[in-house]
């Protein structure tokens, strides 16, 4: 691998970036093409609605060029049949006789098969997971909802709270204000545009009267789904909420809620769904697998503290990601990020792994880590 090669390689996935908001269900993409001169001839990323993946646009672009050329590209190319015909046929028709990729497809019908099927056809074949480990973590956490998704058939769940270095959220007689500040919540819109679907309880909304959109102003393939946890369908008709509803708000609920609230609230738009679990609350688990099989790849939690804790005991939590701002609450009326059933003892703690810590502003940080679920410690207990 080259210098030359690195310095595309960083530009393909800085051209993936142009796909954000706009390629869910499938992956963000960048692909560059450079003819057998080195001179480069062709350049793409992937978007739904253009619908040709990232390659074809590259190799459109450079045409005939391309015979005897390198094609870069982000992410493995695809060897299967889906909207689109498989890139690796596309590839092997152009002429291309070398492939730079910087991570592996774990989709289930690729999974290193657009690889194989190159290297067989004599296409020499660059990953560069063997020579640039931190671009392939940063490929992968590029798309890495895309990646749970393709795997799981279910969304990636990130719970996000803005909170005080002494873990606190807010002052319980004291729902106004902000605790961060607002170039951490204008990085906030950026991760909501990232995502496909946000969460919350209904008594953040009641507290808050919350609208829960995306105000980046950027463009997105679909809406941001907003979707409240309403066991007894107390979300106001008035609210903020079903106020701007346009085909964008779901109410998961129960067999418990009023029928005449529950069809008022259809009458303006609202999607309501009875997913009954126990104790007469809505099941979490049926919502996230619900939401997988409508496509939704992410899901964005930002709630209190009991609908947070009950998600993180029912480990549907997959990420979270935590704003810290400078201050301190200090009391004991604040109210902390999560409120758990469970957690009454040192081994009933929640534990986590591959913690990043980041700056947000100069005097705000943010820290991204992954919850360790049962099956997790099972294995590192072996």
């Amino acid at each position: 691998m080259t210098t030359e090669d690195r310095k595309f390689l960083r530009l393909t996935l800085d051209l993936a970036t142009n796909g954000r908001g706009l390629a869910s269900p499938n992956p963000l993409v960048g692909a560059i093409v450079l003819d057998a001169t080195g001179v480069e001839s062709g350049r793409g990323f992937y978007t739904w609605q253009t619908a040709k993946h990232a390659e074809i646009v590259a190799l459109e672009q450079a045409g005939a060029s391309a015979d005897g050329g390198t094609l870069y590209v982000s992410l493995e190319p695809c060897c299967y049949e889906g909207r689109t015909p498989a890139c690796t046929t596309a590839i092997l028709k152009s002429g291309i006789r070398r492939l730079v990729a910087i991570t592996e497809d774990p989709h289930p019908k690729v999974r290193g098969g657009g690889f194989e099927i190159l290297q067989q056809a004599g296409v020499e074949v660059v990953h560069a997971v063997d020579f640039l480990p931190e671009l392939s973590m940063e490929a992968q956490r590029q798309n890495e909802a895309i990646f749970h998704f393709s795997q799981t058939g279910r969304p990636l769940v990130t719970l996000k709270s803005a909170v005080t270095l002494d873990g606190k959220i807010a002052i319980s007689r004291d729902h106004g204000g902000w605790i961060t500040s607002d170039i951490a919540r204008d990085h906030v819109q950026q991760v909501r545009h990232d995502h496909d679907a946000i969460l919350t309880g209904i008594g953040t909304v009641l507290a808050d009267d919350c609208l829960l959109t995306d105000r980046t102003g950027l463009p997105r393939r679909r809406p941001l789904m907003r979707i409240v946890a309403d066991s007894f369908l107390r979300l106001p008709l008035n609210s903020k909420l079903v106020e701007s509803c346009e085909d964008d708000l779901i109410v998961v609920s129960t067999s418990a809620a009023p029928p005449k609230k529950m069809q008022m609230l259809k009458n303006m738009g609202v999607s309501v769904h009875v997913l009954d679990g126990t104790e007469g609350k809505v099941d979490l688990q049926a919502v996230v697998a619900w939401l997988g099989k409508q496509q939704l790849t992410s899901l964005i939690i930002e709630a209190g503290p009991n609908l947070n804790g009950a998600l993180l005991d029912a480990e549907i939590v997959d990420k979270m990601l935590l704003y810290y701002a400078p201050k301190i609450l200090g009391t004991m009326e604040s109210i902390p990020i999560v409120d758990r059933a469970d957690g009454q003892s040192h081994q009933e703690m929640i534990q986590f792994r591959d913690s990043r810590v980041f700056s947000v502003s100069p005097d705000e940080f943010a820290v991204e880590t992954y919850p360790l679920k049962t099956a997790d410690l099972a294995k590192m207990n072996r």
